[in-house]
């Protein structure tokens, strides 16, 4: 088997960072009304800064595929080219179509060569998904590269103009106009971006990271469904798909947009990550000590100082100075999250040859969980 390195990582942020105040002026104001969950939101995920291929007055700059193809083409130099890729693996969960696949979308915006492409659904381990995919053909000798990347564009699925035909059906029936938490809670949590990693069977570069292993845990089995779009939830708990209600209820109820139960996801992510963190760890034979920089993923800082003790209860207390983010100033770009945090922690100098790095990454959909161990070469 291969050693499995990333030789190169890129991003791309679409246009300007925007204020927390300026997002209604992107996204619109459902109903005209100031949202009331907004500023509780947005005090409790610490988010100062995002980024959104929209103009100011709501129209899309990029595609979910372009922004891919954007940090893509960042890897490329006078010693990779676009023609050298065999494979591309794409990680995302806002695609710009239900079919044809993402991959297969970014590929045709770099317009190469024939390779193979992969494309990863999902929430936010879709991007950790994407790589684990290019890690085990690397490793495997399938392919001597990959490109894989983790890539979000949710700001066009959250403008005010998306809810206009529910909120005209609740003033029809008499009722507060107000669109549920579930749905306004995620409009002041997500974000755009997208990065790249190249890996290679070989080190390159200045810090090479070799990969040294990846896992992942879903608690499916056991744990119903917390954060969704495309369908919607029954009094029973059953989730019923898009596909099975009448194509006018689609706009009139929303079915769309994206959902969070921010009940269940209060309940579970921290706790099935602590378990998972734990399992990882001791599958592995690693401990804190082994650990020089956690990035870990979280959707908001509301959830940092109860992941930190939920460690330290369990065992694996990691010092909170090893801790690496950038939600503040780069917000929740779900698949694309943990890319961001690694390329600016390799582009901060930081590093050093013969530390290890730890990637975190949960995803409340049904609560699953992703992990990667690296070590600067």
């Amino acid at each position: 088997m291969n050693e499995v390195y990333i030789n190169k990582i890129a991003k791309f942020l679409p246009n300007a960072p925007i204020g927390n105040d300026e997002m209604e002026a992107y996204l619109g104001k459902i109903n005209d009304r100031e949202s009331k969950a907004r500023r509780i939101v947005l005090r409790n995920n610490g988010i100062r800064t995002r980024y959104y291929a929209l103009s100011k007055d709501g129209e899309p700059t990029h595609t979910n595929a372009q922004l891919t193809a954007e940090a893509v083409y960042g890897l490329f130099d006078e010693r990779v080219q676009a023609s050298d890729v065999e494979l591309l693996s794409c990680g995302t969960s806002s695609p710009d179509y239900l079919m044809p696949s993402h991959a297969v979308m970014v590929h045709g915006e770099l317009g190469n060569r024939n390779m193979e492409v992969n494309s990863a659904a999902g929430n936010c381990c879709a991007g950790m998904n994407a790589l684990k995919f290019g890690y085990l053909s690397v490793k495997s000798g399938n392919t001597k590269n990959a490109v894989c990347t983790g890539s979000e564009r949710m700001s066009s699925w959250m403008l005010a103009d998306h809810f206009g035909k529910e909120v005209e059906s609740l003033k029809e029936l008499e009722e507060q106009p107000i669109i549920a938490f579930n749905k306004d809670f995620l409009r002041w949590m997500l974000s755009d971006g997208a990065a790249a990693v190249l890996l290679e069977n070989e080190p390159q570069g200045e810090l090479p990271l070799r990969v040294e292993w990846m896992e992942g845990y879903s608690y499916a089995h056991e744990l119903p469904v917390c954060m969704y779009a495309g369908g919607d939830k029954l009094a029973s708990g059953v989730l019923k798909s898009f596909s099975d209600y009448h194509s006018e209820e689609w706009l009139i109820q929303s079915i769309f947009a994206v959902k969070q139960d921010t009940k269940l996801l209060d309940k579970y992510i921290l706790p099935k990550g602590v378990e998972s963190m734990q399992q990882a760890m001791n599958k592995h034979g690693i401990t804190p000590n082994d650990i020089d920089y956690l990035l870990p993923h979280v959707s908001s800082h509301y959830f940092v100082d109860g992941l930190y003790e939920g460690f330290a209860n369990a065992g694996i207390e990691i010092d909170r100075s090893k801790w690496f983010m950038n939600l503040k100033d780069v917000g929740n770009v779900g698949a694309g999250s943990v890319y961001l945090m690694l390329e600016e922690l390799v582009r901060s100098g930081k590093l050093k040859k013969g530390q290890h790095i730890m990637l975190c990454v949960p995803e409340s959909a049904r609560f699953t969980y992703a992990y990667a161990y690296l070590t600067v070469c």
